[in-house]
């Protein structure tokens, strides 16, 4: 793999000295950077409403528009750009002037390359100060803040925390597999929570999510113009996890075009902008995951098996929240825990009616389906416990369902005495066992209704 500079800053260089044009021109790119050189004011404005730089070094005195003025207009066209000037000693209380409009430093003629190259250090030292508050800009889930843990002390769940134990602290690209809802992203929150950059970004990215035509542009930003309603220059979703880790989830949606790029990237480290000539290096750990079978998509030829291989030096899979029945209730309770802080004190928020409800529920929508169940009935319950009457009615359809269906292949084919029964007892049901609702429901007496259930315990009884 070819050596890269650890850092680069695009500059923009403007000056009317020829020869001063000529230095920059050759010795910045030497000092790893991208250099973008005019010969005046003008000339300089042009370039930063065309692209975003992230320094402009400018001589304050030009003939037409001086290095003032450019200045001023960069704080308008580009705010993130830092400011550099040079001068001639004759204009040093120009140049300290300067420093009111945001600039960081001045040179004075004729500057040192040295001088230069600490300056410049500045600067990248400032941008990676930035960096995560660029993360929490573009990314909602950077948030340290009450964010969810993994949680579970089944043999299943133990193993893939020690696995994650095993590879967190390498440079290992990891694949994450598991079914839609089970906790990919918790994994890989943790992956980085454990790893050496933990102290950067962690910016996870849906692949799915994005639309094809702006793949490109979220992963790996673009110029200003690069295309209709570009009307500024972006950084992409890998510049902006430099130094930590990209998480991208459900790579298997991923186009084949992109996928080709991805492995690109992958392979150098090097990203270039929608609408730019010029690569830069970018230091990202990458964290991919899914719940397609890939081998398969290989086979039909939708994935890319060279991008399989690179992305699957180390893989984790994530278990189904039925297989680890046990870690159901720890789970809910974690989650309760998180909107109710204040009840960590209380020991049974859940009723035991409640729980029997949870561990027959056979949850294939897994944690995420289990947080939003525990979340509903937190916002309706006024007291400590979580009764059933508390769960979401999806939920409790869903059982009635699988009742239905259960009665139906045991009974087939139903008579019309009962269906009958089973409308009722699909209403009472839908009403927790509260059976003047079922009866009100079904538009029948409450008479009625326990004379349809007394003919089923008589038909039972002469079964029997």
């Amino acid at each position: 793999m070819k050596k890269s500079p650890p850092s680069q800053l695009s500059i923009l260089f403007a000056d009317d000295e020829p020869s001063l044009q000529e230095l920059m021109r050759m010795e910045l790119p030497h000092l790893g950077h991208r250099v973008t050189v005019c010969p005046d004011g003008y000339t300089a404005v042009a370039a930063l409403e065309r692209e975003a730089f992230d320094c402009l070094i400018v001589d304050l005195d030009m003939p037409g528009m001086n290095g003032i003025q450019v200045i001023e207009r960069a704080a308008t066209l580009s705010p993130k750009t830092e400011s550099i000037v040079l001068t001639g000693k004759q204009s040093l209380e120009t140049a300290v002037a300067a420093l009111r409009f945001g600039v960081i430093d001045y040179l004075s003629k004729p500057c040192r390359l040295s001088e230069l190259q600490s300056l410049l250090n500045r600067v990248l030292a400032r941008r990676e100060l930035k960096r995560p508050l660029a993360a929490m800009e573009q990314s909602s889930n950077l948030s340290q803040t009450n964010s969810p843990k993994l949680i579970g002390s089944s043999k299943a769940m133990q193993e893939v925390l020690t696995l994650i134990g095993k590879v967190a602290r390498t440079q290992s690209t990891v694949l994450i597999r598991g079914e839609t809802g089970c906790g990919k992203e918790l994994v890989a929150r943790a992956l980085h929570d454990q790893s050496l950059r933990k102290h950067k970004a962690f910016v996870a990215v849906n692949c799915g999510a994005l639309p094809e035509h702006l793949i490109e542009s979220e992963l790996f930003g673009h110029k200003k113009g690069a295309f209709t309603g570009a009307d500024s220059q972006r950084d992409g979703l890998f510049e902006v996890a430099s130094g930590g880790t990209i998480f991208l989830d459900e790579i298997g949606e991923l186009p084949l075009p992109m996928q080709a790029k991805l492995l690109r990237v992958l392979e150098s480290g090097d990203i270039r902008r929608v609408g730019d000539n010029q690569t830069f290096h970018v230091d990202v750990r990458v964290v991919c995951a899914t719940h397609r079978d890939v081998e398969s998509m290989v086979e039909s030829g939708a994935f890319r098996e060279d991008l399989m291989f690179r992305i699957n030096a180390f893989e984790i899979h994530v278990p189904a929240l039925r297989d680890r029945m046990e870690d159901v209730m720890p789970l809910a309770r974690h989650i309760y825990l998180r909107h109710r802080p204040e009840h960590a004190s209380i020991e049974a928020v859940f009723a035991e009616e409640t729980i029997a409800v949870f561990k027959q529920h056979p949850w294939p929508g897994n944690v995420r389906e289990l947080a939003n169940v525990v979340e509903h009935a937190t916002i309706l319950c006024d007291h400590p416990s979580i009764l059933p009457e508390h769960l979401p009615r999806h939920f409790i359809d869903k059982r009635i369902k699988r009742e239905v269906k259960s009665t139906s292949s045991a009974c087939n084919p139903l008579s019309l005495r009962e269906m009958e029964l089973l409308a009722v007892q699909e209403a009472i049901l839908r009403h927790l066992g509260n059976k003047p609702a079922a009866a009100e429901e079904l538009g029948i007496s409450l008479k009625t209704l326990y004379n349809k259930l007394n003919q089923s315990d008589l038909a039972n009884k002469k079964a029997a």
